[in-house]
């Protein structure tokens, strides 16, 4: 197993980057993780006031599109590994500001890749590089068949098509120059932290409030749903133990239809505020469907089983029950059956 000594995390102050860090932080107490996180609305230091203590824990609020306060980190800290969850993530917002998803997520992982080549360039082989992405570049399966390592890119959204352009631009550093990388895809993410413009959080937050759960379309779409903690032991697992070069697809092996979701959430939260069941289906109200929805998404995750020895642990009612409670424990509610 790889042991590093200084570990860059971009985004670790969002949903998905603050689990991975306070992973790392409890599992490598002698490795320093230099936390960057430009703190968009996306970010929060309330998802990891909890590691501010940490004496290997160092926050920077800076953006992965500034190159040269990359430069002098990566002077200053002499990163042995990258691990890269900076992203703007959400679909519907890519398809109101395409361009700034680009910045990000095109651009902002082109400067990094390209800080890392010049400054790893004579022991690469020692470092790691990377990259967290999404599944959607995939684009959209029927009924049957699931994602593989293998299957072809076919993104459907701004979103996945910049999520599309860093990976290729990842696996290009990869090929031309040598760069250490790994790449790993994962499926839909839920769990305490996670921002109210994700269904999940959203949800919670409307049925708590009696106001309109917005469904699209027919609620019809599906996904595979991936506790964020068992994501995190993944990402520790391939950063630690993966072949360079290689990808990894991610799963929950838990496909749910949206409706379902909600209509889950609506049972749960119902009960623990002691309402009367079924109080709050009346709030359900189906939208136009979403520009270029994606039908479903599904992975295949047997290689990372296979070569790794993961596999999601954590079930989807004892989760999803979890991510209600953490959400009234930080809103102060107080559960009532």
């Amino acid at each position: 197993m790889k042991k590093f000594k200084s570990i860059l995390v971009t985004g670790g102050a969002g949903f998905i980057g603050s689990h991975v860090v306070r992973r790392l932080l409890k599992q490598y107490p002698d490795c320093q993780i230099i936390n960057l996180d430009s703190l968009t609305y996306a970010g929060n230091l309330e998802n990891i006031k909890d590691c501010q203590n940490a004496t290997n824990h160092h926050f920077k609020k800076e953006s992965i599109n500034n190159f040269e306060i990359l430069q002098s980190l990566f002077k200053t800290y002499g990163f042995d590994a990258v691990v890269h969850l900076a992203a703007e993530s959400h679909v519907d917002n890519s398809i109101k500001n395409p361009l700034g998803f680009a910045e990000t997520n095109i651009q902002g992982t082109l400067n990094l890749l390209e800080v890392a080549r010049q400054n790893w360039e004579n022991h690469s082989q020692q470092n790691r590089f990377y990259h967290i992405s999404s599944d959607e570049v995939f684009g959209s399966l029927g009924i049957e068949g699931q994602f593989n390592e293998d299957s072809s890119y076919d993104p459907r959204s701004p979103y996945s098509a910049s999520k599309a352009a860093s990976d290729h631009l990842v696996r290009a550093y990869y090929h031309t120059y040598g760069l250490p990388v790994l790449i790993s895809n994962s499926s839909n993410n839920y769990g305490p932290a996670q921002h109210t413009e994700k269904l999940i959080p959203l949800m919670i937050q409307n049925i708590v409030n009696q106001q309109s759960l917005p469904v699209y379309g027919k609620g019809e779409n599906i996904r595979d749903w991936l506790f964020v903690e068992d994501h995190a032991e993944a990402i520790d697992l391939i950063l630690h133990k993966g072949d360079i070069g290689e990808s990894y697809v991610i799963g929950g092996n838990n496909e749910q239809r949206n409706i379902d979701v909600v209509q889950r959430l609506i049972e749960i939260i119902d009960r623990l505020l002691n309402r009367p069941k079924g109080t709050s289906k009346s709030l359900v109200n189906f939208v136009a469907d979403r520009l270029g929805h994606d039908y479903r998404y599904a992975i295949d995750a047997s290689k990372i089983k296979r070569k790794l020895g993961w596999e999601p642990k954590t079930s989807f009612e004892l989760a999803i029950e979890e991510t209600v409670k953490d959400y009234f424990k930080n809103n102060n509610i107080k559960l009532n059956y």
